[in-house]
């Protein structure tokens, strides 16, 4: 008998792994979105977000603290420069390395980044209570930092 209604089956439908992946799917689907109303993808924020946290840094130290492979920094740094959001200037201590900072413009750009995170955040989370919200943050939190600890990799995503 073939199931027509394509609800998946019973067996999988509640296995955490399961809920968690296709939650994981809407949301990046949400922050996607909402990125791309501002003409903007994850990486933007990931590299606007770390610069204004630590400061300027070199394109190695700022894909290691964001997470983002070194083959995707340089095409995501060169679309932040071209748009003026960040500036890429010679390192006095190196030469042969750029140091990469956050423009003006590029922390006004965060600032909408942000405005879209925080609104997809409310829609992803929309059923859930504030204190139902809190808990399960905290929850997610807890499982990823037994599994970083377990397998030594630190946060990769925003």
């Amino acid at each position: 008998m073939e199931n027509s209604s394509g609800e998946p089956p019973a067996r999988w439908r509640g296995l955490p792994s399961w809920l968690l992946t296709q939650t994981a799917n809407h949301a990046h689907r949400l922050v996607t979105d909402g990125f791309s109303a501002v003409d903007a993808r994850g990486y933007h924020y990931r590299v606007l977000a770390t610069l204004e946290e630590y400061g300027p840094a070199s394109q190695a130290t700022l894909g290691r603290r964001s997470g983002i492979h070194v083959s995707e920094m340089v095409a995501t740094i060169n679309e932040l420069a071209e748009r003026e959001l960040v500036e890429r200037a010679p390192d006095p201590a190196d030469r042969r390395r750029n140091v990469i900072s956050l423009t003006t413009a590029g922390k006004r750009q965060l600032r909408r980044l942000e405005k879209q995170l925080a609104e997809r955040q409310d829609e992803l989370l929309e059923p859930l209570s504030p204190g139902e919200r809190e808990r399960f943050s905290e929850l997610l939190s807890k499982l990823l930092d037994h599994h970083d600890r377990r397998t030594g990799e630190g946060a990769q995503t925003s």
